[in-house]
């Protein structure tokens, strides 16, 4: 199935796709913020960039987005049905680097939190799994 939109339109589309400081990132952010702990983002020496890290009670947490990270069993993780070749071997990549970086982060003495995009809509829930991991 050829894509709805014309090449310009799908470019300017997929150009406003962030990597850093998306919405539910920001949340997760104030949250952990609120709760007073202090941290550094997107650490750049550690596997996989962290989004947020915290050094001292070495821990990490990841906001992952559920359609780009394929977070499974949701429905926003459904696959596209154009082009489907390139957006099956993107996606798993994808899922293939996330493992290997939670790995080798495991490897290194990180605890490693993975927070969904779509877990972010329940803030109660959300407060109640960070307060879990930092806790802990």
């Amino acid at each position: 199935m050829p894509d709805v939109f014309q090449p310009e339109e799908r470019s300017r589309i997929m150009a406003k796709v962030r990597g850093e400081n998306t919405s539910p990132e920001r949340l997760v952010r104030s949250l952990v913020h609120r709760m007073g702990y202090r941290f550094r983002l997107h650490c750049k020496d550690l596997p996989g960039k962290p989004d947020i890290v915290l050094p001292r009670h070495k821990k990490v947490i990841f906001v992952h987005g559920c359609f780009w990270h394929q977070h499974e069993g949701c429905p926003h993780a459904a696959r596209p049905t154009s082009n489907i070749e390139y957006w099956d071997r993107k996606l798993d990549r994808n899922m293939v680097r996330d493992r290997e970086n939670l790995h080798k982060l495991a490897y290194l003495g990180w605890n490693v939190l993975i927070v969904w995009e779509c877990e972010t809509r329940d803030r109660e829930k959300l407060l109640e799994k960070l307060k879990g991991f930092l806790v802990s």
